[in-house]
């Protein structure tokens, strides 16, 4: 389990990094972009969003946990404004966001499915910790109390033995 989430974490690190560089320059493209056009054009061009296609999800088994599997297939890139009074880094910061879309919810789906797998893994951690700090010694303790009325039992069992044998001989005796 360790290993797997080891696994899933590194892609999470690649993605994470990949995500950030592609956002630095995605805000640089916007912040030229309010530059050129104006802070209320840019804003009133944002307003308008394309059609687009949502996420597929899904529940898929790792390790006896049903983690999330999200798929995005990405349609024709559509932007929602006109290209008349908008700025080329615009254009270029929106088509940029939309071919990052896809990295983004496996981002999440990763980022989940980590979450997931150190619950899990905590958990186990509490029920092995539970096993050898309580349970292992309630039952060699019982164990061990067992073993002893026992060994008092087949005692007894020896001294009656005795004294029914030492009977015997003095009857006959």
């Amino acid at each position: 389990m360790a290993r797997r989430y080891m696994e899933y974490h590194r892609r999470w690190l690649e993605l994470d990094r990949e995500i950030v560089s592609a956002f630095e320059g995605v805000s640089r493209s916007m912040l030229l972009a309010q530059a050129e056009m104006g802070r209320a054009a840019l804003q009133e061009a944002l307003l308008f969003s394309a059609p687009g296609s949502l996420p597929v999800c899904d529940v898929s088994h790792l390790m006896n946990l049903e983690v999330p599997a999200i798929s995005y297939q990405s349609a024709e890139a559509v932007i929602g404004y006109g290209f008349a009074f908008t700025s080329l880094e615009l254009d270029g910061a929106v088509q940029a966001l939309q071919k990052l879309l896809p990295k983004l919810y496996e981002l999440a789906q990763v980022n989940k499915i980590c979450e997931m797998l150190s619950d899990e893994m905590e958990r186990t951690r509490r029920r092995v910790n539970a096993l050898e700090y309580v349970m292992i010694p309630q039952m060699e303790q019982t164990i061990r109390t067992i073993s002893m009325k026992l060994e008092d039992n087949e005692r007894s069992n020896l001294t009656r033995l005795r004294k029914v044998k030492e009977m015997l001989a003095r009857e006959r005796a």
